[in-house]
């Protein structure tokens, strides 16, 4: 059975804790996920019913609207000049979870993902029946030629890190002497706060060249789109095409209705800014009431979650946390050296973000 090469799915382990923090007079203050839980903009619902009377098969390539309003987005919001491919995705943890097989990595093959990260990196490297190499340093890989691909986050899920663009240089570089491809994973790149990040595909980062450099992208968290399976591709021009022509033997579309949504989301910034403020009111109050209950915040300067640490093992914190009605995710679930860390998320109402201040401070 392929799914007994696979590790337990981290969200199993979590509802003992749940259970606890579901328990308490005030009832559950869910930190745990990052799933948003505010309005989706009222012009992208108006697109979606508007495509509604969708009866055809939809392009795997998008339509030419959407490929358009993509590579119209990279441009503003990636400081792009060149010409990249693109190519819209079911959301991005099924492009995460199928990119090494997609792309014919397998037996063999090496695959790096960053000492702390997502954990779907992981599994899409054991689907393929690949090696996994957790590492931040590449120098320390040394000359493998085996590596096929390298995945870089920035900001980072779960730590809130951003890579400068200098390291995304040397990543891409590094990959180039190797011919791995580099996969940058960007979902939240519109979440700066402390820092602003920097896509791989940017000027400064590989100057209009995209060889073997692909960034991933979505509309889950900037345009509260998770419902809607929203997200893209784009970069290395053969890349994609490899990508699509698979892509359209396995019948991985996006649906019409989500494809027009999708160019309402992209062709329109107020909704972002509007999310953003409250994003950053939900961050402030509850970095202060982490930092005052003792916890340390460390990165965290962009994304959508707080870094959090007491110095102690993360399931004792997930205990400590519960029994206050609390619900946060253990720095276990994202990698063996996170074991003393905690992500706290920000996509919670802001009631239940009130109430968990409140007994933080309590």
């Amino acid at each position: 059975m392929l799914s007994a090469a696979l590790p337990d799915f981290p969200w199993d382990l979590l509802e003992p804790a749940k259970a606890v923090a579901a328990a308490h007079p005030d009832g559950l203050v869910d930190l745990s996920v990052g799933t948003p839980v505010d309005p989706v903009p009222a012009a992208v619902r108006a697109a979606l019913t508007a495509a509604s009377d969708a009866p055809g098969y939809p392009l795997t390539a998008g339509t030419p609207a959407l490929r358009a309003a993509i590579a119209g987005w990279l441009a503003r919001s990636c400081a792009i000049s060149g010409t990249p491919g693109v190519l819209p995705t079911i959301g991005s943890k099924e492009l995460v979870a199928w990119l090494p097989t997609l792309l014919g990595v397998g037996p063999g093959d090496v695959v790096v993902i960053p000492q702390v990260c997502y954990p779907t990196y992981e599994v899409g490297v054991k689907l393929a029946g690949a090696e996994v190499v957790r590492s931040d340093s590449l120098t320390a890989l040394g000359p493998d030629p085996r590596v096929k691909l390298v995945w870089i986050n920035s900001p980072s899920n779960p730590t809130g890190k951003v890579l400068p663009a200098a390291h995304l240089r040397k990543v891409v570089d590094w990959a180039r002497e190797r011919n791995a491809v580099v996969v940058s994973d960007e979902c939240y790149l519109s979440l700066g706060w402390d820092e602003s990040p920097v896509s791989v595909l940017s000027d400064e980062v590989c100057g209009g060249d995209y060889t073997g450099v692909i960034a991933v992208h979505s509309l889950s968290k900037r345009s509260n789109l998770a419902g809607y399976r929203a997200g893209f591709v784009a970069g290395d021009l053969a890349v994609i095409k490899e990508l699509l022509a698979v892509r359209k033997h396995a019948g991985m579309i996006v649906p019409a209705p989500v494809q027009a949504a999708m160019i309402a989301a992209l062709d329109d910034e107020d909704h972002v800014v509007e999310q953003r403020k409250r994003y950053a009111a939900r961050r402030e109050s509850l970095r202060a009431a982490l930092t005052a209950a003792g916890f340390t915040i460390e990165f965290s300067t962009a994304g959508l979650y707080l870094w959090s640490t007491r110095g102690e093992d993360c399931w004792k914190t997930v205990d400590w946390l519960a029994e206050r009605g609390i619900l946060a995710a253990p720095g276990a679930f994202y990698g063996p050296s996170a074991a003393q860390h905690v992500r706290i998320a920000l996509t919670a109402t802001d009631e239940r973000v009130a109430a968990a201040v409140a007994r933080l401070t309590a």
